[in-house]
């Protein structure tokens, strides 16, 4: 990461500076464990149930 940080007048960070893809990395990645933490009590299936459900639509 290539942060650099703003500073009070007494050497205390108080704001960091970003490149723009790397915020938006973040930004995508804070939306991804957001959704994964929706997810978090759904019942989980098990991969073999997976695999059968994508055999019968015929995308495996």
């Amino acid at each position: 990461m290539h942060e650099q940080f703003i500073t009070d007048k007494a050497g205390q960070k108080i704001s960091v500076i970003l490149p723009i893809a790397e915020y938006e990395e973040l930004l995508e990645d804070l939306e991804d464990l957001a959704a994964v933490a929706e997810c978090k009590n759904e019942p989980t299936i098990s991969l073999d149930e997976v695999i059968k459900k994508l055999k019968a639509n015929d995308l495996l």
